[in-house]
């Protein structure tokens, strides 16, 4: 692929005239920009592909017209809404699935197997459904080929030919490798899809590296690599490439990053294509998108509907052709029937109200939108090249190469999320320490193995379960000196970090000085002080405000400022700071189990 053109952003006395207002805001902020050449060099940021992502756009490259290769901007030239497939893996989901169908969904994704609906319980399962109509897509794991020979015997029982099904059987051996640690076997699924003459048979899923913690450019080119092997594998059996093509389906995880996401999805296209090209001839890509399982949270999972909303949004703009909003207590259980329908709603009003699907590819010909997707499709082809170099996805999922470049990136993932770099909204930021815990049944565990399972707020909600596990809540007496002016951003600060964990912050109001901090202190039967000064304050005003407070009995002492050498401070809370390990540390001291 073709290296993307610099782009031109603002040129002359409209680009320093831009900058002149940076620096202004900047400074007002209190940061030093003196040694910014160019200013715009504070504003970067770096995704966990090491894409650069700057503040300035200009104009776009041409990405060419929905409809025709590389189909960057879309596979169709003509609108066509998305499919909402909602999923189910209940025992018995036939009530939950008629539900769904009759309240806006238009297709049903089975999860099948271990963990899920019993294969001979398809038909059951199934019952009432027109099979040509609502899409089916499966989800079986080891037990794929006998799943899809089972809907496929359902349907001919029910007088409806192979050619009239619609979905995906979703056999995905090297996906199911990646989940459980074993060996792959691609032939079962290779032979069945051979014969098979009904829907597509196939789906490289790009959902076991992102829930492993992976990028979004190492989940592209992840599923490049299966669809590749299973394009290979079929051509050896007999079809045509173009046979072979056709069927195979990705999936892909939308995010509440709605610009990665629309880019992903975007460049998920312009690299199949460029394979097809390579092989016979472009060809489009068929894209499911799922809301993300990674970023849902067990604490105020309400906000999970706001995230299922962008990423939807986002899914629609970058062109997916079907579409799973997961619903808002997914990561706490089984859903009811109230988040299912939320979730279906979800979708339906984006699509029938605010109208996401009736422009095709509404992102394109942004100069950010464009780049980005580029850059992804850049990264995610390198990637895949690696991957083919060592062998292929079987061979680099059984050297460990797939694991270990996963694992780097959820340690960088992990560490910004323990400074609150990557905020979550309701856990490790504004968290509601008094909410009402939603619960539910509780889902089995699917079988595993292989590469881990992750929920980017799992840490810090093990903080809380530990402070909520215990009769009396854990607590941090803030020192809040001067008026509330001076020290409420200080005090808001720490009571925010406080409670992610978690703990109470008590504030006992306006302090003034050393003595009155110390009698608060001693009247709020805390053993942690957390000191939370004017900006203004004096070193050694602060250090006789850690003397009363370690006289008074304070076993730990924290104060809200950048770290430095004081006598009587033990910690230093800041922006940056590793909120999980001074969280960690404080449950310990107070002796949380």
């Amino acid at each position: 692929m073709a290296a993307q053109p610099e782009d031109t952003a603002l040129a002359g006395p409209a680009l320093e005239a831009w900058r002149a207002l940076v620096v202004k805001a900047l400074r007002r902020s209190g940061i030093d920009t003196s040694n910014a050449d160019p200013i715009e060099s504070l504003l970067r940021t770096t995704t966990y592909d090491g894409i650069t992502i700057e503040p300035l756009y200009g104009a776009a490259p041409d990405a060419g017209v929905a409809g025709r290769a590389p189909y960057v901007r879309g596979a169709r030239a003509a609108g066509d809404p998305w499919h909402l497939i909602q999923q189910h893996d209940e025992p018995d989901p036939n009530d939950a699935i008629l539900a769904d169908l009759e309240g806006g969904a238009s297709g049903i994704w089975l999860r099948l197997g271990a963990g899920g609906v019993a294969v001979d319980g398809l038909a059951q399962a199934l019952e009432g459904v027109y099979l040509d109509l609502a899409p089916i897509v499966l989800d079986a794991g080891p037990d794929g080929v006998t799943a899809a020979q089972t809907l496929l015997a359902l349907a001919a029982d029910r007088g409806v030919p192979p050619t009239a099904l619609r979905g995906n059987l979703g056999l995905d051996p090297l996906g199911d490798a990646a989940r459980s640690g074993e060996s792959a076997d691609l032939e079962p699924a290779i032979a069945f899809a051979v014969q098979n003459n009904g829907p597509r048979s196939l789906v490289a899923d790009g959902l076991p590296f992102h829930e492993a913690g992976g990028s979004d450019a190492q989940e592209l080119g992840a599923t490049l690599a299966a669809a590749v092997a299973y394009l290979r594998a079929l051509t050896d059996a007999g079809l045509s490439a173009d046979a072979a093509a056709g069927q195979l389906e990705f999936r892909y995880a939308a995010t509440a990053d709605q610009f990665l996401t629309i880019a992903k999805l975007r460049a998920a296209r312009r690299v199949w294509s460029r394979v097809g090209e390579v092989v016979a001839r472009p060809w489009p890509a068929r894209l499911h998108a799922v809301t993300s399982p990674a970023m849902l949270t067990r604490r105020d999972p309400w906000v999970n509907l706001l995230r299922a909303a962008v990423a939807c949004f986002a899914a629609s703009a970058g062109g997916a052709d079907a579409v799973t909003v997961l619903p808002f207590d997914t990561a706490i259980g089984r859903s009811d029937a109230f988040a299912r329908r939320i979730a279906r709603n979800t979708a339906t009003l984006l699509r029938e109200e605010a109208h996401v699907d009736a422009v095709i590819d509404p992102a394109g010909g942004s100069g950010y939108v464009e780049s980005l997707t580029e850059s992804l499709a850049q990264t995610a082809w390198a990637w895949f090249q690696e991957i083919e170099a060592a062998g292929g996805l079987a061979a680099a999922l059984k050297s460990g190469l797939v694991a270990d470049r996963l694992a780097a990136t959820r340690d960088q993932r992990q560490r910004r999320i323990a400074t609150r770099a990557d905020p979550i909204t309701g856990v490790s930021e504004f968290p509601l320490l008094d909410e009402e815990p939603v619960r539910r049944q509780p889902r089995p565990v699917r079988p595993g193995g292989g590469l881990p399972v992750i929920r980017y707020a799992e840490e810090f909600e093990s903080l809380r379960d530990r402070a909520d596990s215990v009769s009396e809540r854990p607590t941090v007496f803030l020192a809040t000196l001067g008026p509330v002016a001076a020290h409420t951003a200080a005090a808001g600060f720490a009571a925010n970090m406080w409670n992610s964990g978690g703990i109470a912050a008590v504030n006992p109001g306006p302090l003034d000085g050393a003595g009155a901090a110390a009698t608060a202190f001693i009247a709020s039967r805390t053993r942690i002080a957390c000191i939370c000064p004017p900006a203004d304050m004096s070193t050694a005003d602060i250090a006789a405000v850690a003397t009363a407070m370690r006289s008074a009995g304070a076993r730990e002492i924290w104060l809200v400022r950048e770290p430095s050498t004081m006598d009587n401070i033990d910690g230093w809370l800041y922006t940056g700071c590793d909120a999980l390990a001074v969280l960690t540390r404080t449950l310990a001291v107070l002796e949380v189990p």
